[in-house]
């Protein structure tokens, strides 16, 4: 049986009984010449702030040493408004500074020895992206949503009422979780490497792993470390020329594609404003290649306050949202309210999904995607064919795919026509996902799923009645291609298709090359 504590809300928070130190950023991602202004709050006399890029070569840019400290009190509620802790260092970023994730180190001395804490911000490019360049979309909104600093995020907290809710809206303006930031090389993936012995009962090792070494619960659902850092790397390694922006980016400055032949989204990409789909949109529409390696694109959000806050109501959306009935409502891309189903951007869906190869859903699946249209030429030169998986080894289709309703036909797979889906959309593989984990081992209670079937089924057939519910619990994750304007979007539907690349799969690393050298024209 998982230990209770696994699961409950535990979270980091100031506290003046212990040596600390803590910082984060006026914003996500900056230009050169960009002024980023870091605010801390420790208890300790003096502090060191170190900046390094985080990249194959790991370098140190600056470093400040013997900084005054400052303790500053925080709201109890400072995981919604912000901890409000004035600017402490300001730093103008260099011109000649090469884009990419930069790293913030924040360091004390302690009785026990140094103690660290962990910030990230990225930088974009001078240059933009003419030629052969490619541009990661980091997924910072899913990091917003996760993201338990202080207590709270998008799926428990301290909020509400009786301070034992959710927060609906979440302030930028905090800290990162531990292990948002670094992780060690041994952390457990959300997926394990392997499925589960036949007699093991359900578990989640990440969750364990991370109660014990007091790392947040949700670092292997989102952020840095756990996925676009790792495609940077294997990017540089295979000689890839990688930009990188935020996804809020997209809303507060879309000309930040422009250039750009090819725009790379990896991981975990749950969270999306309206403006950062038109973007997408608009930007394939005029001739952009997306190349979408990643899974559960499902909500829609609002920012306020210049992308200080972001706002997503989700399951009390209909109740709650002060736009509640329009078109902007944070609730699924697929609720009738909304009128803007996911597939239209990406070709997939997350609702359609979700879960595979985690705790009790699908845990001896196919592990990766089984594929119908191997002719096609993202599968060039992998020697996969008909019905061959694709990724079973290093285990990418699991954790959360996207997918869409389907039939089968003479043996091929065709959108079921039940959803808006863009014209000549090509399934090219499609694996099973579920929505109700399977109580392997262990009592109903002891599992961690609850209530998304419930969700889905009112979302998708309108009511959560016992058939609809049943249908809400079969999903699936897909690869998808299609052309739109003059653009085209390759969309492998799954959070942890980075596990192949990490783990140096030959066939998911030449799929990815294939669809990047194509969108690249190289």
């Amino acid at each position: 049986m998982p230990d209770p504590a696994v699961f409950a809300n535990y979270y980091e928070a100031p506290s003046v009984d212990r040596p600390e130190i803590w910082c984060y950023s006026d914003r996500p991602c900056y230009a050169p010449g960009d002024i980023v202004r870091f605010h801390v709050s420790t208890n300790a006399p003096r502090y060191s702030l170190e900046i390094a890029r985080d990249a194959l070569d790991f370098e140190i840019y600056h470093r400040r040493d013997d900084l005054p400290g400052s303790w500053h009190d925080t709201p109890r509620n400072a995981s919604e408004i912000g901890c409000g802790w004035p600017v402490a260092l300001e730093f103008e970023l260099p011109l000649d500074w090469p884009c990419g994730g930069y790293r913030v180190t924040c360091r004390i001395d302690t009785a026990d020895g140094p103690l660290e804490q962990h910030y990230l911000f990225l930088l974009r490019s001078a240059r933009r992206g003419r030629g052969q360049r490619l541009l990661l979309i980091s997924s910072t909104g899913t990091w917003s949503a996760y993201n338990n600093w202080g207590g709270s995020n998008h799926y428990e907290g301290i909020a509400g009422p009786d301070g034992n809710d959710f927060a609906p809206v979440v302030s930028l303006e905090r800290p990162l979780a531990r292990g948002f930031v670094v992780l060690p090389a041994d952390a457990p993936r959300a997926a394990p490497a392997r499925a589960p012995d036949a007699d093991a009962p359900v578990s989640y090792p990440h969750m364990s792993w991370a109660h014990a070494n007091g790392y947040s619960k949700k670092y292997a659902s989102a952020g840095w470390a756990i996925h676009e850092r790792h495609f940077v790397h294997w990017a540089e390694r295979n000689g890839y020329a990688l930009d990188i922006a935020s996804q809020y980016d997209l809303q507060l400055d879309p000309a930040v594609l422009e250039d750009y032949p090819c725009i790379v989204f990896i991981g975990h990409d749950e969270y999306w404003s309206w403006e950062m789909r038109d973007a997408v949109d608009a930007y394939v529409d005029g001739g952009g290649r997306v190349a979408r390696f990643a899974g559960n694109f499902l909500w829609q959000t609002r920012l306020e306050d210049d992308g200080r806050r972001q706002v997503c109501y989700k399951y009390r959306a209909r109740a709650e949202d002060p736009l509640r009935g329009s078109q902007r409502t944070t609730t699924a891309w697929e609720a009738a309210e909304v009128g803007r189903p996911g597939a239209l951007t990406f070709g997939l869906n997350g609702i359609r999904g979700v879960y595979a190869g985690w705790g009790g859903c699908v845990a001896f699946g196919a592990g990766g995607f089984p594929l119908y249209r191997a002719d096609h030429w993202a599968f060039e030169g992998t020697g996969l064919g008909y019905g061959d998986v694709l990724g079973a080894q290093s285990r990418v289709f699991a954790y959360e795919v996207d997918g869409l309703d389907y039939v089968i036909r003479e043996g091929l797979p065709y959108p079921s026509g039940r959803e808006a889906v863009p014209d000549g959309l090509e399934i090219l593989a499609v694996g099973l996902a579920s929505n109700e984990e399977i109580a392997r081992g262990v009592v109903q209670d002891e599992l961690f799923l609850a209530g998304d079937n419930l969700f889905k089924a009112e979302i998708l057939y309108g009511e959560a009645t016992a058939d609809n519910i049943a249908r809400a619990n079969r999903g699936s994750g897909m690869i998808v291609h299609f052309e739109r304007g003059r653009g085209e979007v390759f969309h492998a539907g799954s959070v942890e298709w980075i596990a192949g690349l990490i783990r140096r799969d030959a066939q998911v690393e030449r799929v990815t090359r294939n669809v990047l050298d194509r969108y690249l024209r190289r």
